[in-house]
């Protein structure tokens, strides 16, 4: 298993909606085999810059732990949902190693 940062920013929803995309994502990574070890919710914040014609997004960090298959499709699936707007998927140093 291995570590990984996964950032996303969901396009402006309700709270229900915005916790459904959320839960989906967790759900995905743990029928994969993952797991996440914390989930950081930052909330609303506006854009750097317009992105899919929105200029606010509700940010969300996990902290997981899978394989690269598990990530592979994480990416794939959050890549073809409208509600992403931008995702980025960074594997975590492992200290010490």
């Amino acid at each position: 298993m291995r570590k990984y940062e996964i950032i996303f920013i969901v396009r402006p929803l309700d709270e229900e909606a915005t916790n459904a995309v959320i839960d989906k994502f967790a759900k995905l990574i743990a029928v994969n085999g993952g797991t996440i070890e914390k989930e950081d919710r930052w909330g609303k914040k506006r854009l750097a810059y317009e992105i899919k014609k929105e200029t606010e997004g509700f940010y969300v960090l996990f902290y997981a732990n899978c394989e690269p298959d598990c990530i592979n499709e994480c990416d794939r699936v959050m890549k073809i949902t409208d509600e992403v707007l931008k995702h980025m998927i960074v594997r975590s140093e492992e200290k010490g190693a």
